[in-house]
C-alpha cells in the first residue's frame, strides 16, 4: 500500500490521534522576537519552557525525544531563513544552521535537545538584535538607541537617556536631530508604534493593554499616535493584518522584482 493510500485510509477510519493545534499567532509572535532581536522575550519564553509544552504541537514521532529533535529542526530551519530575511547574511545563517542541527546527534535526552533549543534561538536572537541596532551614529546616539530598544515599555524621556549618558538633555537632543533627522521623542514614539503593530498583528492583547504595556498615557492617547503615524486607527490596522499567513519569500521576491 502506498504512503497516500495508508494516509487516506488512516483518515478515513479516524485512527490518527486528533490534535487542536494552538493558535498561529503564538508561533508568528515567537519568530518575530528572533528575528526582531527581542532576547528579553526569547529569555522569557526559553524560562517558560514553552518548547517543551506538546499542547497543540503535532505528534511528529512517537518517540518523545525524536519527536522533539524534530520540531528542534523545523524551528532551526524557520528561523534560519526568517533572520537571513531580516538581514542575516546567508552563509552565517546557514552555518549556524547546521551546527546546531549536527549536535543533536549526540543529545539522548528531552532536557539535553530542550537546553540545545534555548542556546540556539538566543544566538540568533543576540545576532540580530546587533544587526537590527548597527548603524553609522555616533557611540552617544547607539547608547540611547540600545536604551530605547531594552525599555520601549516604559515611559521614557531625554533626561532618562541624557542621564544614562552623563550629558545635558539639550546637548543630547542636538545630537540625536543631527544625527537621525529625528527629535528623541519622535523617535521613541516610532519605536512604540512599531511593536504595537507586533502586538496588533501577532497577539490578543487588547487595545488598552498595548496602550498600557507600552506605557501611553491612555487609550485614546495611543489611538491617537497611532493614527497620526500610520494612518488608520489600530483597530482597523488589526482587522486588516491580524494573523496573516506567513511571507518568508514572497516579500522578497516581489520587491526584487519591482
Amino acid at each position: 500500500m502506498s504512503y497516500q493510500n495508508e494516509w487516506l485510509l488512516l483518515e478515513a477510519e479516524d485512527e490518527i490521534d486528533e490534535v487542536e493545534h494552538r493558535p498561529p499567532t503564538e508561533e508568528y509572535l515567537f519568530y518575530r522576537n528572533v528575528t526582531n532581536g527581542d532576547v528579553d522575550a526569547i529569555k522569557k519564553n526559553c524560562e517558560q519552557q514553552r518548547f517543551l509544552d506538546t499542547d497543540g504541537v503535532g505528534v511528529l514521532s512517537r518517540n518523545p525525544i525524536t519527536n522533539l529533535k524534530y520540531h528542534f529542526v523545523i524551528t532551526t530551519a524557520m528561523i534560519t531563513r526568517m533572520c537571513k530575511q531580516k538581514g542575516m547574511e546567508l552563509e552565517l545563517a546557514f552555518r549556524m544552521s547546521d551546527f546546531y542541527i549536527q549536535k543533536l546527534d549526540n543529545i539522548h535526552t528531552i532536557e539535553g535537545v530542550r537546553s540545545l533549543h534555548d542556546t540556539m534561538v538566543l544566538d540568533y536572537t543576540e545576532k540580530m538584535r546587533r544587526i537590527c541596532r548597527s548603524d553609522t551614529n555616533s557611540r552617544h546616539i547607539n547608547v540611547c538607541k540600545e536604551y530605547i530598544y531594552s525599555h520601549i515599555k516604559e515611559r521614557i524621556t531625554v533626561e532618562d537617556l541624557a542621564d544614562v549618558l552623563g550629558v545635558s538633555a539639550n546637548y543630547l537632543s542636538r545630537l540625536f536631530k543631527k544625527e537621525t533627522g529625528d527629535s528623541v521623542s519622535t523617535y521613541i514614539r516610532t519605536q512604540k508604534i512599531e511593536m504595537a503593530k507586533n502586538l496588533l498583528q501577532y497577539s490578543e492583547y487588547s487595545m488598552i493593554e498595548i496602550a498600557n504595556r507600552l506605557s501611553f498615557s491612555s487609550q485614546s492617547h495611543f489611538i491617537q499616535q497611532f493614527r497620526e503615524s500610520v494612518g488608520m486607527t489600530p483597530k482597523k490596522y488589526r482587522d486588516m493584518n491580524h494573523a496573516i499567513q506567513w511571507d518568508i519569500e514572497t516579500k522578497t521576491e516581489q520587491t526584487e522584482n519591482q
